[in-house]
C-alpha cells in the first residue's frame, strides 16, 4: 500500500510503499489486550510489603498464662489479633511479570501498526530534523500537521527536535527501538519517518 510522504512543514516529497505484512493485518483487539496486560504488568514494582510476625518489633513473651483468667489464649502480642501485630497472608514483594513469547510479541507490534494504517492515523516524515530546539517554533510545525496528540518514532532522534517537542502536551518521542505497543494506543497519531518504516519493516517482516 501507498502513502505520502511529508515534510516536518506538511509538504508533500514523495510516495513510500508499506509493507502489507508489517502494516496490512487484520486488527485483532484480544492480541492488543493481552500485550498492553503484559507490559503494564512487566513494569509494575511489586514492592507492596507487610509484616509477618517474625518481622513485628515487640516481645516474644507469652502476655499472661494459658488458662485461669476468663481471657482467649494469647500466645504473642505480635500476632494478627492485636492492633500493631502482624498481617497475615498480607502482600510480599515479588514480580508481576509473565512470559509472553516473541512471536506474540511481534505480532502484537505488527498488529498495532496495522490498526493505525486502518484508521488513517499513520503519517510518515521524511525527517524529524530541526535547526531550531524552541518550543513555540515545533508547536507551530505540529499544530500545521495536525498533530495535538501523537507518538513520534524515528531511527535516531534529532536533539534539537527532542527538545523542542519535550514540552509539548502529548507529543511523545521514541527511537526506533523502542517503538511499543502501549505508547503507539495510548496516543492518536502514530508518526514514523522513512528510515524508521525502514528499520521496523526488515525487523517484523
Amino acid at each position: 500500500m501507498k502513502v505520502a510522504v511529508k515534510s516536518i512543514d506538511n509538504k508533500k516529497v514523495g510516495d513510500l510503499d508499506l509493507s502489507d505484512d508489517v502494516f496490512g493485518l487484520e486488527v485483532r483487539a484480544d492480541v492488543l489486550h493481552r500485550m498492553v496486560n503484559w507490559q503494564l504488568a512487566k513494569r509494575r514494582s511489586g514492592n507492596h510489603k507487610t509484616k509477618d510476625i517474625s518481622e513485628v518489633s515487640g516481645t516474644g513473651k507469652k502476655p499472661y498464662k494459658q488458662k485461669g483468667t476468663g481471657r482467649s489464649r494469647t500466645a504473642s502480642l505480635r500476632s494478627t489479633r492485636h492492633v500493631g501485630g502482624a498481617v497475615m497472608f498480607g502482600p510480599v514483594v515479588r514480580s508481576h511479570a509473565t512470559d509472553l513469547p516473541k512471536n506474540f510479541r511481534k505480532l502484537a507490534l505488527r498488529t498495532a501498526l496495522s490498526s493505525k494504517q486502518a484508521e488513517g492515523k499513520l503519517v510518515v516524515l521524511d525527517a524529524t530534523t530541526s535547526k531550531s530546539h524552541k518550543t513555540k517554533d515545533m508547536a507551530k510545525a505540529l499544530k500545521t500537521l495536525g498533530f495535538s496528540s501523537a507518538l513520534i518514532i524515528d531511527e535516531t532522534p534529532d536533539q534539537n527536535f527532542c527538545r523542542a517537542v519535550s514540552n509539548i502536551p502529548l507529543i511523545d518521542v521514541l527511537p526506533q527501538k523502542g517503538i511499543n505497543v502501549y505508547d503507539i494506543l495510548r496516543r492518536d497519531t502514530l508518526v514514523l519517518t522513512k528510515d524508521a518504516v525502514a528499520q521496523l519493516e526488515a525487523r517484523l517482516k
